[in-house]
């Protein structure tokens, strides 16, 4: 049992998935009760509107501090803050009363090191990110040479937290050995995967984490400047993050001399413009430059000219977010978590027909199935849950078969799959899988850059090919033109995203041809088996 204490802070969630289910009415009625009953009362009660935990199940979530920790409130309304806060003593008997927050099992499971701050802090205090680890990682880098920098964050094991996966530490050395007086850190923020927030949730929580992540790859490298490239979908994540920066700056975590020492480095924030193309690190770069966010054609690599033909570190946001912590704990610890070449700690994002949908952190390794049944709770619906779709829109959608594999880039190549940004949507039984076949083509024929034919038209011969074998036409013929125009994007296109967009459809015509072989129309539930024959 909790001891009851004086209320001294209360905390209430800031972001956007907290304030779309009525945080802000929230906090409002929490800062009445502070006024009228609080003060009334001979207590001092702070209203601090943190970040969330990443637990949208749970939001609104109002915590309380106690002497044994915070108590959390699950799903309050502004209604419920008088009945739970009562005339100081909180009502720990409420039925929305989770307990201890850390302690709580869905949080407790988890191993956050990325977002291990998320929550417990005013996201634009400096101090209080001070107080809970932050600048270490950073005060240690400014004390290194370039070289060991860059040896720590490859000993680490990091890899780019997005669909590549490409090795961190490999494309740091490339452009730390560059020859140029000019160097760039540009920041993918341009987050449009299906299912994906994990990006807007460390912007709006914990935004000085990605701004000391930068700093330390720009010493790394020796570059001066820094861009991260925000969506423009994130109207609070940039107001927050205009913030941080002009903090940072304040506070001598930007500038012309980082904490007091020698080394320049400065952030600009730049706002895209809708565009999901620009996700690819070279039409990001020329959306930066002010061009059409079209995709280059590779060599050169954008480690030795990229922005403004200079060498460039492109990182996402989970990259770098995950530098500060292997710079202040070492890379063997961070590399401690995990399992073959899948090393550190993946934040995964539950989302679409899910009971407790939300982000969690884990190493490498854990299970489809046991990341969605002990953390996910099955479907909202009740129903069965049948496929399951994990990297975003071009990720392959996954049968009951495929759901004991492990989290891992390895595994999941293996099985003609990618981790992508961690996005994991989950679909009940009710879903027509040959709608989601043709959707990957319409997703690609809209936001194709039109560089490359491939691309360009054969998704929109794609959706063609789909819609004639929905109507039973010719299936046999279609179902081989299908397979073959699937073949020439993924060889052809000049980027992933005709590249992969092969790789949903075939995991339809794979695992559950039966929809798209059968008639538009006919509900899933009318299927029969994984399977059907080709006529």
């Amino acid at each position: 049992m909790i001891a009851p204490a004086s209320v001294t802070r209360l905390y209430v969630p800031n972001d956007t998935a907290a304030r779309s289910v009525g945080a802000d009415a929230v906090a409002a009625a929490t800062e009445r009760w502070s006024r009228e009953v609080g003060l009334s009362n001979g207590m001092l009660a702070q209203v601090v509107r943190n970040g969330s935990r990443g637990a949208a199940w749970l939001e609104p979530l109002l915590e309380i501090d106690t002497p044994e920790g915070r108590v959390g409130f699950a799903n309050v309304t502004p209604k419920m803050v008088d009945e739970i806060l009562g005339v100081g003593e909180p009502d720990l008997r409420h039925p929305s009363c989770i307990g201890v927050v850390d302690e709580f099992p869905w949080f407790r499971m988890q191993t956050r090191l990325t977002f291990a701050r998320i929550g417990r802090i005013d996201p634009l205090s400096i101090d209080e990110y001070r107080a809970h680890g932050g600048m270490a990682g950073l005060e240690r880098a400014i004390t290194m040479h370039q070289a060991a920098i860059v040896q720590d964050v490859l000993d680490s094991g990091l890899r780019g937290r997005g669909g590549a996966a490409f090795p961190a530490g490999i494309k740091w050395r490339t452009v730390q050995q560059a020859s140029s007086q000019t160097k760039y850190i540009v920041c993918n923020a341009d987050e449009g995967d299906s299912g994906t927030f994990a990006d807007r949730l460390l912007f709006e929580a914990d935004p000085f984490l990605l701004i000391e992540g930068m700093a330390i790859a720009g010493i790394a490298v020796g570059a001066a400047q820094g861009y991260v490239y925000l969506r423009s979908e994130y109207p609070h994540a940039i107001h927050v993050f205009r913030q941080a920066l002009a903090i940072a700056r304040d506070k001598g975590l930007l500038g012309v001399s980082l904490l007091g020492s020698a080394h320049v480095f400065d952030i600009e924030l730049r706002v895209g413009g809708g565009a999901y193309i620009c996700g690819e690190e070279t039409a990001l770069l020329e959306s930066l430059e002010g061009k059409r966010g079209q995709v280059r054609s590779k060599p050169p690599l954008p480690a030795l000219e990229g922005l403004f033909g200079c060498p460039t570190v492109i990182n996402n946001v989970l990259t770098l977010a995950a530098v500060p912590h292997i710079l202040a704990d070492g890379s063997p610890h961070y590399a401690g978590h995990g399992v073959d070449r899948s090393k550190g700690t993946m934040p995964f994002q539950l989302a679409g027909n899910v009971a407790r949908g939300g982000l969690v952190e884990l190493p490498f390794g854990i299970s489809l199935r046991e990341l969605m049944e002990t953390f996910g709770a099955g479907t909202r619906s009740g129903r069965a849950l049948r496929a399951v779709q994990v990297g975003g829109p071009l990720g392959a959608y996954l049968p009951s078969s495929q759901w004991d594999t492990p989290l891992t880039y390895e595994h999941f190549a293996a099985i003609g799959a990618m981790l992508g940004h961690g996005g994991i949507v989950m679909f009940d039984d009710t879903v027509d899988m040959a709608e989601q076949a043709q959707f990957a083509m319409e997703f690609c024929a809209h936001e194709s850059c039109g560089k490359c034919t491939p691309c360009r038209l054969g998704s929109t011969r794609g959706v063609e090919v789909i819609q004639r074998l929905r109507q039973r036409e010719k299936t046999r013929a279609n179902w081989e033109l299908l397979e073959e125009l699937c073949e020439t994007m993924e060889l052809g296109s000049l980027c992933a995203m005709g590249g992969l967009t092969p790789m949903p459809v075939r995991s339809v015509m794979k695992h559950f041809s039966t929809d798209l072989l059968a008639p538009t129309g006919t509900p899933a539930s009318a299927a029969v088996g994984e399977h059907s024959e080709v006529t």
